[in-house]
């Protein structure tokens, strides 16, 4: 095997925990640590805030035992848990699959401690949070409020676009290497697999040959098993049970953005859940690396420093002990809790603002045409957005045979641990480019943006990728969104989110669309042919065209805040 891995052990149990094996209803036992209040002994009983995470409640990675202590300290009772089969908890590991079940018997064993009053609230990020949802889906009464951050009810799965018109999201090859490092067994693996071996799969064969077993989650998903992971619901969704108050906090640049945005949709349209949901929108990453702090050193970076993760704690930490204090003890007035919190970027500071909806009332649609600026267009002659529709006309751009347009960031799920610059890949002839005049006053752009297009292929299928960014006077461009989309058709009209946005455009910058068929390998590449791409090995050109023009116009929507008239600031009056 080419690519050597790290076992990642059970970390030594802090001081401070008092561990117990819960058992669950089939027997099976899970690792358990609980963190009380100094002097909690001789105290009443008190509220309690549950964990359930796959990443050894007592690693460094998610830093437990310091969450567990900020919390205590405001005297909260906590119970960080190794989910089913991982670290030191009994069973089988699986994906998703037992949490339901699992978080329902953990919450009954804490109702029935001599420390519990029999209320609790869960707290947590990505599958952590997941876990959460899973509580509500158990139907515990005892659960009163959660509080997911960077996560999403369908997390992991390939999400549908459209209404069986053969849209898609692009599968994200991140998550399928999640799979089969982090589900394989009790510990978990480093392991970076040879991303130029074809077939894709190869590595993953050879990694599961080396280790001498093989994650059953991977097995399941791949290569078209996404769907299967639905078993994650065994007693219904989540959204079905009882609302409760549920504080979302959710990313500007988390590539796992798209799963939580769907789920702020789907509970504003049932309004038991719109009336218990609360926002807060920041400018972080999925590792909560924060854009005011862009690009990061080993002296600023949580992830390497433990005194930058405990800089980190309030930000990170006290909204959700804000929203638990009025939930779980009482304390203090839920309509005084604004509904939607947001960061701006690059507004006047790092203070989040307040709204009573996402998006803000005071906005207004601005739409931006992607018209030619040479006629005919040729190449990666770049284009322009302007407000105004050009004549009907077609610019193509397309696939290479290497299919080698690069992923911004060796890290998908820590991009602002870079905060990478993006202008280079705009002299790349595999990327169409569109520019809009710069502004001449601040911009703020504070909503959804979506891109609307006729795309057609020369092959069977194929990816579109989508990136909004903010060219600085000096040249380099920053990313704003990005979004994407799969065809099963060789003609489409699509719509494709760029997801949401609070960003201000500062006077003399402005805003550049980047328009490619690859984004590797954070998402699976397109072998340009019908093979499935984890199997293919051979690949083969591909032209993508895009329809300009008043007919079947190219165009891009976003939602700009007022009074000032967004074709002014543009300077394109």
């Amino acid at each position: 095997m080419n690519q050597p891995f790290e076992t990642i052990t059970p970390a030594p149990l802090h001081a401070s925990a008092l561990p117990s094996m819960v058992a669950m209803r089939d027997g099976i036992r899970l690792a358990t640590d609980v963190y009380l209040p100094r002097g909690e002994h001789t105290a009443p009983p008190g509220p309690t805030i549950l964990v359930r995470l796959p990443y050894d409640k007592c690693g460094t990675y998610t830093q437990l035992p310091l969450i567990a202590e900020y919390f205590t300290a405001r005297g909260y009772r906590v119970a960080v848990q190794d989910v089913r089969g991982k670290f030191r908890s009994e069973g089988e590991t699986l994906l998703f699959v037992n949490e339901v079940h699992d978080g329902y018997d953990t919450i009954e064993w804490i109702t029935h401690q001599p420390w519990s009053d029999g209320v609790v609230g869960m707290w947590g990020d990505s599958y952590y949070g997941c876990t959460q949802w899973a509580a509500v889906a158990s139907g515990h009464p005892a659960l009163r409020a959660i509080a997911p951050h960077v996560t999403g009810t369908d997390l992991g799965q390939v999400l549908d676009h459209g209404d069986g018109d053969g849209t898609r999201d692009v599968e994200q090859g991140v998550h399928l290497a999640y799979m089969a490092t982090h589900f394989v067994a009790n510990d978990t693996y480093e392991w970076e697999p040879d991303l130029d071996t074809r077939p894709l799969i190869a590595p993953f064969e050879e990694f599961f040959s080396a280790l001498g077993r093989r994650s059953p989650s991977f097995d399941i998903a791949h290569p078209h098993g996404h769907d299967r992971l639905l078993r994650r619901w065994p007693e219904g969704h989540p959204f079905d049970q009882r609302a409760i108050p549920v504080l979302q906090t959710v990313g500007w640049y988390d590539n796992c953005a798209p799963w939580q945005w769907r789920d702020v949709e789907e509970l504003n349209h049932r309004p038991a859940w719109a009336a218990n949901q609360y926002l807060l929108i920041d400018a972080i990453d999925h590792e909560n690396h924060h854009i005011a702090h862009a690009p990061y050193n080993e002296t600023t970076d949580h992830d390497l420093n433990e005194d930058a993760y405990r800089a980190l704690l309030p930000g990170y930490l006290d909204p959700a002990l804000e929203f638990f204090d009025i939930f779980l003890r009482g304390h203090g007035d839920a309509a005084e809790l604004p509904c939607v919190r947001w960061n701006l970027v690059h507004g006047d500071g790092p203070e989040l603002r307040t709204s009573t909806c996402w998006p803000p009332t005071d906005t207004e649609p601005l739409t931006l045409h992607l018209t030619p600026d040479k006629e005919p267009p040729t190449g990666s002659t770049p284009g322009l957005l302007s407000p105004h529709p050009s004549q009907p006309t077609a610019r193509g751009p397309t696939t290479p045979k290497t299919l080698s347009l690069p992923s911004p960031t060796p890290n998908a799920f820590a991009y602002l641990q870079t905060n990478p610059r993006l202008h280079d890949w705009s002299k790349r002839a595999d990327v169409l480019v569109f520019d809009a005049a710069p502004t001449t006053d601040p911009l703020d752009l504070t909503g959804p943006v979506t891109l609307t297009l006729t795309l057609t292929t020369t092959g069977p299928s194929t990816d579109l990728f989508a990136k909004l960014l903010d060219v600085h006077p000096n040249g380099e461009a920053e990313l704003v969104a990005h979004g994407r989309v799969h065809t099963e058709s060789r003609e489409s009209r699509l719509t494709v989110s760029l997801g949401h946005i609070g960003y201000r455009l500062r006077p003399g910058h402005h805003l550049r669309l980047h328009l490619h068929s690859s984004d590797f390998p954070e998402f699976v590449l397109h072998p340009g042919t019908s093979d499935n791409p984890w199997l293919a090995v051979r690949t083969e050109r591909t032209v993508q065209s895009i329809a300009l023009g008043e007919e079947a116009g190219a165009h891009l929507t976003l939602t700009a805040a007022l009074p000032t008239a967004p074709q002014a600031r543009l300077g394109v009056a």
